[in-house]
C-alpha cells in the first residue's frame, strides 16, 4: 500500500510540475518570418498570435496576394515553434514519455 501512495504522491508532483512548466512557458514568445522579413508574427507559449508586422515595402497593391501567403506561412511557423517550445518544456517534467492528455 505504501508503495500506491508514493506512486500517488509523485503523480501529484508531476501534474504540479507540469502546471508549473505549463505556465512558464505560456508566459514566453517565439518569432517567425516569411518573405526575408517582410512578415514577422509573435505567439506566444499558449500558442495565441500576439503581434503581426508587415514590413511597409511590401504594400503595393498587386502584391496583395502574395503578402497574404506571408502572413500565413509567418503565423504558422510561429505556431510550430511555440508547439515546439512547449513539448520541450513538457519532455523535461515527463522524462520524453507522452502521457495522454499532455499536448
Amino acid at each position: 500500500m505504501g508503495n500506491m501512495n508514493q506512486m500517488l504522491k509523485m503523480a501529484q508532483k508531476m501534474q504540479q510540475d507540469l502546471a508549473k512548466v505549463q505556465e512558464e512557458v505560456a508566459g514566453k514568445t517565439v518569432e517567425a518570418s516569411a518573405g526575408g522579413g517582410a512578415v514577422r508574427a509573435v505567439v506566444n507559449g499558449r500558442k495565441d498570435l500576439l503581434e503581426v508586422k508587415i514590413n511597409p515595402e511590401v504594400l503595393a497593391p498587386e502584391d496583395v496576394e502574395m503578402l497574404e501567403d506571408m502572413v500565413v506561412a509567418a503565423v504558422t511557423q510561429a505556431m510550430e515553434q511555440a508547439e515546439e517550445m512547449m513539448a520541450e518544456a513538457m519532455a523535461k517534467i515527463t522524462g520524453g514519455l507522452k502521457l495522454p492528455g499532455i499536448m
